[in-house]
């Protein structure tokens, strides 16, 4: 009996990316629009990529 491959969750692979060492890295939510009312340093805090945690990386890796 063939054993059935798990589809990609399309979703979560164009939110994350992998990178060489496997940790799953994705971009900041809330940076686009309407930012008058965060502070500065939070605004450019969310123009860079934020690493995911090991417990759900784990998890999202299987589906990706």
């Amino acid at each position: 009996m063939k054993k059935i491959k798990q589809k990609t969750h399309k979703a979560s692979s164009k939110v994350f990316k992998k990178r060489k060492n496997g940790d799953l890295i994705f971009k900041k939510s809330g940076g686009n629009h309407k930012t008058g009312k965060d502070s500065a340093k939070a605004v450019r805090q969310r123009r860079n990529k934020q690493t995911l945690s090991k417990g759900d990386s784990d998890r999202i890796k299987t589906v990706i």
